[in-house]
């Protein structure tokens, strides 16, 4: 049986002497070159040469169209260097490096769909930091290339245990995070700054794991580059995408649409590049960019879009005014009053935020729709904010509902505060008190962000009417 790793420094350990010391050295190599104000073409050359199939494969390289497209023939390193660039070979040097290091080993499906995503995202960071840096562009694409170096060199060679985390990830309900500490007695984050530090990759690279350093405009470029290549996985009409389209056009300054553009051309470059770089069974797994595929997408995705049914919405009010006189119990209260507001108005997405701890926070008791149950561990907010008042004590305080991004409401806007933004996004949203008699319990919310569509009259009118007949519900259940 395989050795078995367990903790950070097992597991580096075992990745720079017995697996990937070759690759280590050359990475780290390339990499020193980069921080040496006066690094000759010689020294570059020679930690190429030390390897004669390196040396060749950089060459194929330098020889494609999409690096000379002049075909001028390059028959040696040093040519290459003149050519093309010191930095443009030495980034080619080290992705053949990361191809050869890892896919010859064990070229497992995860590997090979990590790699795939870890080159979009490096040209897709290095095109962002194209319009706000001026030099450091290939600093940007191999820190976005390595960011997720720790799974890609487990995926590579972590043998019997890499199986094992497999068959862990495909079981139905699994906490990835919890999975990958179980197996590895680390997280794949660790593991990435733990080799970073130890292959001494610099402050990009660095600095791209740590959230505090994203006003840097490289660092920024590296985590927009890397979170659209994840985001696109899920279509480039998907939510997250459009929410990272509106992040860059702001960020470089230009439009949306044009933003959007500059994203899909390059995720069709980093098929080129993959391609170019020996990796062409990389290519499938970017996703396309096919007009006709994204049409396609878009229908298939409208078609999922959750319509209101008349039927479920006036069988949940009939329930609801059953349960004022029958005094219900607060799940099947719950059930009625989510099922009538998600499937009745459709309402995409519903949140109840109840006066919890002592009535000094609000925390999600309840959320229904796509991506909300994340809503139940981070949305919290502080029941009276003197310094910053939010929209959600004042409905409270006001007992009003209100409808959030019509002009009527314009005037409260400032109370939609940062935190919430950050959390629910933004847009048209319904808010409301929840009280039993004159019991403060929360706050009822909805929009419907999933897919961006106008809220309606009706909906408000569904909103407010479901909102009261759940008050009496639960004024009636206090009196029992």
């Amino acid at each position: 049986m395989a050795t078995r790793s367990h903790g950070l420094q097992s597991w580096i350990d075992r990745l720079n002497n017995a697996e990937l010391p070759a690759l280590a050295a050359v990475v780290q190599d390339l990499h020193r070159l980069a921080q040496e104000e006066k690094a000759s073409v010689q020294q570059l050359a020679d930690v190429l040469l030390r390897d004669a199939s390196l040396t060749s494969k950089v060459l194929r390289v330098g020889n494609s169209v999409y690096y000379n497209p002049s075909q001028e023939s390059i028959r040696t390193i040093s040519r290459a260097i003149v050519l093309i660039g010191f930095d443009n070979v030495r980034l080619i040097g080290l992705s053949v490096s990361l191809i050869d290091g890892l896919l010859t080993r064990a070229p497992r499906e995860q590997l090979q769909e990590l790699l795939a995503r870890s080159f979009h995202a490096a040209v897709q960071a290095r095109n962002i930091a194209g319009y706000v840096l001026s030099k450091h562009q290939e600093e940007v694409f191999i820190a976005a290339l390595l960011y997720h170096l720790g799974a890609l060199a487990f995926w590579g060679c972590g043998g019997e245990q890499a199986d094992e985390l497999a068959s862990a990830l495909a079981q139905p309900g699994v906490d990835a995070d919890e999975a990958v500490r179980e197996v590895l007695g680390t997280s794949f984050r660790q593991l990435t700054q733990g080799l970073v530090k130890s292959w001494n990759l610099g402050e990009i690279v660095t600095l791209a794991h740590n959230s505090a350093s994203h006003n840097d405009p490289a660092v920024y470029a590296v985590s927009l580059g890397t979170r659209i290549s994840e985001a696109a996985l899920d279509g480039w009409d998907s939510p997250g995408v459009e929410a990272l389209i509106l992040q860059l056009a702001d960020f470089i300054g230009i439009s949306p649409e044009d933003a959007l553009q500059q994203v899909l051309a390059s995720a069709d470059e980093a098929v080129k590049v993959a391609a170019t770089f020996g990796a062409s069974k990389l290519c499938r797994l970017i996703p396309s960019t096919d007009p006709e595929l994204i049409r396609v997408q878009q229908e298939q995705r409208k078609a999922r879009l959750l319509q209101a049914d008349l039927l479920v919405l006036q069988q949940a009010l009939q329930d609801l005014g059953l349960m004022v006189s029958k005094r219900g119990d607060i799940g099947l209260i719950l059930d009625a009053l989510f099922k009538g507001l998600h499937q009745g108005a459709g309402l995409e997405r519903v949140m109840l935020a109840v006066l919890a701890d002592e009535q000094s926070r609000f925390r999600v008791k309840r959320a229904v729709g796509e991506d909300t149950q994340r809503w139940l561990t981070d949305f919290v907010l502080p029941a009276e904010q003197r310094e910053q008042p939010h929209i959600f004590s004042y409905v409270l305080r006001h007992r009003e509902a209100l409808w959030m991004g019509v002009p009527a409401s314009y005037n409260l806007n400032e109370l939609v505060t940062q935190p919430i933004r950050q959390c629910l996004g933004q847009g048209m949203f319904f808010i409301a008190p929840l009280l039993a008699g004159t019991r403060q319990i929360g706050v009822l919310y909805a929009d419907s962000r999933v897919s961006g569509r106008a809220l309606k009259h009706e909906q408000f009118v569904a909103f407010q009417r479901f909102t009261q007949l759940t008050g009496r519900c639960l004024e009636a259940l206090s009196k029992r």
